[in-house]
């Protein structure tokens, strides 16, 4: 798949509607800079493009921030509360004043239905990070 749009077209319905709704969130509160890309045809992501930021450590996109469809499950990356612990701490707190169970890796949030994320904390979080403080946390984490 070439394109994102593409992508949720070929999905059974019950996964492109959750999915079209994940990527309406994510477009909402995306700040401005973040691209949208397919890779691997089956993730859509939101990176940092090249035009924009060359200077990284494998000479790809800066991804911040993802989506993809499982075989029993949805995932969201999110790179934001991977590196950075106040925004991780932001989604721990949201998940737990809404009464949800927070199912996550290093930046992987883990869902079965919408029911299972606070879609208002989510897209706070996403909208939290601009380009030049994500490009900053970035070149920080490669001088350690």
């Amino acid at each position: 798949m070439t394109s994102v749009t593409e992508w949720l077209d070929s999905l059974p319905e019950n996964d492109r509607k959750v999915l079209s709704r994940v990527r309406a969130l994510i477009r909402k509160n995306l700040p401005k800079g973040y691209e949208e890309i397919m890779y691997a045809g089956k993730i859509a992501g939101y990176v940092i493009p090249l035009s924009r930021y060359p200077k990284t450590y494998n000479k790809q996109p800066l991804h911040y921030v993802a989506f993809a469809k499982q075989k029993n499950f949805y995932t969201l990356y999110m790179m934001g509360p991977y590196g950075n612990p106040a925004s991780r701490k932001h989604l721990e707190d949201g998940f737990r004043k809404a009464g949800k169970k927070l199912d996550m890796g290093k930046s992987c949030v883990h869902f079965k239905s919408l029911d299972d994320l606070p879609l208002d904390v989510i897209g706070e979080n996403i909208a939290s990070i601009p380009v030049d403080k994500f490009i900053e946390a970035y070149e920080d984490s490669r001088l350690k």
